[in-house]
């Protein structure tokens, strides 16, 4: 079976290069359903039985615009197990503001995953990330691997970056050598072996989008 992870749209604190992590929420742009509806354009050649996304707003509203535009009728489980890192006292701070007050926590968290320690901060490792959203996701393969089912997982940026490379069997610190994953951006994995192993079919698939990615796009 193939599932195929999709970021969510840019939001406001996209924008503003701003954390916006489970504890923080942004709306969407005005621009970016009609991005979420491009991305929509490239997933119709393929059949879902499931859709399957992160409750925060931001997920959520993507993951509804994502269905608006697909054929059939997909259902949708909201699932708390795919929402963003809880970045505790970095939760919307800008990057730069971040940097200045938390520099270790900030660069390990950008840079060096398996140096990550969010004690100051009241945040969530990497470790007990991957730890929360892995059960979940061999959860969907149980509910849709015997019959070849693909499914879409509507999530957040650094909580899928970290979760997909953990699947692809990547130590923590190497999570980031793949690159980020931008808004509205698609990775496809897949398992023959009922979830015990996945390869990469795709990642940070943006070449649907109209428009050219900045920085802000990526993380």
């Amino acid at each position: 079976m193939k599932l195929f992870f999709l970021r969510h749209g840019k939001t406001e604190w996209n924008l503003e290069s701003r954390y916006q992590g489970a504890g923080g929420d942004s709306p969407l742009l005005p621009q970016s359903y009609e991005e979420i509806k491009q991305a929509a354009i490239y997933l119709k050649q393929f059949q879902f039985a499931h859709v399957y996304a992160s409750p925060i707003k931001r997920a959520r509203d993507t993951a509804r615009t994502v269905l608006a535009n697909l054929p059939g009728q997909i259902p949708l489980s909201l699932v708390s197990r795919l929402e963003e890192f809880h970045l505790g006292k970095m939760e919307g701070m800008l990057f730069e503001e971040a940097q200045a007050t938390f520099p270790e926590e900030f660069h390990a968290f950008r840079n060096a995953p398996a140096d990550y320690r969010p004690v100051t901060i009241g945040g969530e490792s990497f470790q007990e990330l991957i730890d929360r959203m892995t059960p979940a996701i061999q959860t969907i393969v149980r509910a849709h691997d015997t019959t070849d089912q693909n499914v879409l997982i509507v999530s957040h940026g650094a909580a899928l970056n970290a979760e997909m490379n953990a699947l692809l069997g990547t130590p923590l610190a190497h999570l980031r050598d793949r690159g980020g994953l931008s808004n509205t951006s698609t990775t496809i994995l897949e398992t023959t072996d009922h979830g015990a192993s996945f390869q990469l079919i795709e990642w940070n698939k943006t070449d649907y989008l109209k428009r050219h990615l900045d920085a802000t796009d990526t993380i």
